[in-house]
């Protein structure tokens, strides 16, 4: 795909706007490598509408679970045996993943809306800020690359074992 569009951009225009990139079918990833890997993943508008919005109702239930949020934790002295805390944390987390399910009818439509959402937005409306990523049809000559629709995901040639006979 990159190689396409780097095709394209030297047969015509030196800057390919991303509406253009898109109407021929082809979507952007948001990717990053992961710190102390050799791994980069990436996903979609769609896939990261979807994150954003499942991230946003986790954190709504972390707000409503008693003693969840760093805020409401007792301070060391006044929390008790370590026995007791350990029976705490597996009570929020009980709470916490009975919200969750609580919450499945109803995150189901929340997240095909913003699935659908994505399809449709900008980068920057995802994000939540004025500009858009750096689109980047160079790419990394040493990285070894496979994408779905959805997903992409990029390994170092150079971080992997040496193939034996």
């Amino acid at each position: 795909m990159r190689a396409d569009l780097r095709g394209a951009a030297l047969h015509g225009k030196s800057h390919l706007p991303r509406a253009q990139i898109r109407s021929w079918g082809i979507d952007d990833f948001l990717t990053c490598r992961i710190p102390s890997t050799e791994v980069h993943l990436g996903m979609s508008r769609k896939l990261f509408a979807v994150c954003a919005r499942l991230h946003e109702e986790d954190l709504a239930i972390a707000w409503r679970t008693p003693g969840l949020r760093t805020e409401n934790q007792l301070a060391a002295d006044e929390r008790g045996s370590e026995d007791a805390q350990d029976e705490q944390r597996l009570t929020q987390r009980r709470i916490f993943h009975e919200q969750q399910e609580e919450a499945r009818p109803r995150l189901r439509s929340l997240l095909r809306e913003a699935y659908e959402r994505g399809a449709t937005s900008d980068w920057s409306d995802l994000l939540r800020r004025p500009e858009e990523p750096e689109l980047d049809l160079t790419g990394d000559e040493g990285l070894l690359e496979a994408a779905t629709p959805e997903t992409y995901l990029a390994v170092s040639r150079y971080g992997l074992p040496p193939i034996h006979a």
